[in-house]
């Protein structure tokens, strides 16, 4: 299982672990399952470019985060 804290580059976001609040406000940010995101620095904080935004977010967090390797 790779999570986002441990991930290089571009990645797709597979799953989030947690209730459905800490989903939703992962969502709220952009961070949802499906999304293609590339992760600039492991941190911490890990900082993740989002589109055209970049969010810091703490490697907690980022452990909560299952991704994959983007195409």
């Amino acid at each position: 299982m790779l999570t986002l804290d441990l991930a290089t580059g571009r990645v797709r976001i597979k799953e989030i672990l947690g209730g459905r609040g800490f989903v939703r406000r992962l969502a709220d940010m952009g961070l949802a399952p499906g999304q293609v995101v590339e992760v600039i620095s492991k941190g911490p904080p890990v900082i993740v470019k989002i589109r055209d935004t970049k969010i810091a977010i703490g490697r907690g967090i980022a452990r909560k985060v299952v991704v994959e390797y983007a195409e």
